[in-house]
């Protein structure tokens, strides 16, 4: 009798752990929130900020693996996102290719000039790193402002609609489930190499680089590796966006572009993928709900980030979780 309800109980006990792991049940709540999420958009510009949040919180997961888990800081990602969008329109603007074409041209193409910068830059380390990938930011944005012939210059080019397979994508709904399923296939792959060897080396790497050598983890060979992934997700999510809204501007390479990611990842809590999903949705959305305020929106709005810092110090996921284990137990 005893062996039958141990057996009975056994599942029972296996599900509310199989629910609190981040790779199955919070890939399935993510999953069923992207699904669910239509039924309370009214309008096409809730279905904007919706497809907004999703790609930044998709440049965030990226840039979270390379500044949570591997410890190393980019202030001019930014620039990898204006890559993704100006590459993809300028081959299909300039030298006519087709957009479905275009737009993996221009993420390899960045991935391969995050590559190359990445083998020096990387050597350094702390302050050093972030002047850096500042420094890296800031020169793509003055090429992209400067050589006008092919970027428009200060005031932008337009960029041609995303054709795949004869047909058209546009569309707020149809942008949506696009920008979405990127969203869910992003953070699949991020916590598919957290759980690899790959991501035990990075985490290894952030607690002591010294250490995790001692190891025997090729310390540069990882770094270089997760920052050419980070760069190409961002140029994904960049030439998507372009696609999407039709224009892009040299503001989206601009520093604070880059600021503004980085706190989007520690608002939302370093080391957590579903942190850097969170603060890309709240710190996206704040600032719709705040123009209710009019002078006094950038005021709450940093009083609201500093406030977080305050009382979620680890970020917001992180503090919550370990309030909710404490709470449990």
């Amino acid at each position: 009798m005893d062996v039958a309800a141990n057996v009975s109980e056994a599942p029972r006990a296996a599900l509310p752990s199989w629910w609190a792991r981040p790779r199955s049940g919070g890939l399935l709540l993510l999953a069923a929130v992207v699904a669910l999420l239509p039924l309370v958009l009214a309008n096409n510009y809730f279905y904007e900020v919706a497809i907004l949040v999703a790609l930044n919180a998709t440049v965030c997961v990226g840039l979270n693996l390379l500044i949570g888990y591997a410890g190393q800081i980019s202030l001019g990602h930014a620039g990898f996102f204006a890559l993704g969008g100006y590459g993809s329109a300028i081959l299909a603007t300039h030298y006519g290719l087709p957009p479905w074409l275009s737009l993996p041209l221009a993420c390899a193409g960045t991935a391969l000039l995050a590559l190359l910068i990445g083998r020096p830059t990387l050597r350094l380390k702390g302050h050093t790193l972030a002047m850096a990938t500042l420094g890296l930011g800031v020169i793509i944005a003055i090429v992209i402002t400067t050589e006008d012939r092919l970027t428009g210059g200060p005031d932008g080019m337009s960029v041609p609609p995303l054709v795949l397979f004869g047909w058209t994508v546009a569309g707020e709904r149809t942008w949506y489930w696009i920008s979405g399923a990127v969203l869910l296939a992003t953070v699949w792959l991020a916590f598919n190499l957290i759980e690899s060897p790959r991501g035990r080396a990075l985490r290894a790497l952030h607690g002591s680089e010294v250490a995790a050598q001692t190891l025997g983890i090729d310390s540069g060979r990882a770094k270089l590796q997760v920052f050419v992934l980070s760069a190409l997700v961002a140029a994904l999510a960049g030439a998507l966006m372009a696609h999407y809204t039709g224009f892009i501007t040299p503001a989206k390479a601009s520093f604070l572009h880059s600021v503004e990611l980085v706190i989007m990842v520690v608002f939302g809590g370093m080391a957590s993928v579903f942190g850097a999903v969170v603060g890309a949705a709240v710190l996206t959305m704040l600032p719709q709900l705040l123009t209710v305020l009019k002078d006094y929106e950038m005021m709450v709005f940093g009083a609201v980030l500093i406030a977080t810092m305050v009382f979620f110090p680890q970020g917001v996921v992180p503090t919550l979780a370990r309030w909710w284990a404490r709470r449990s137990a």
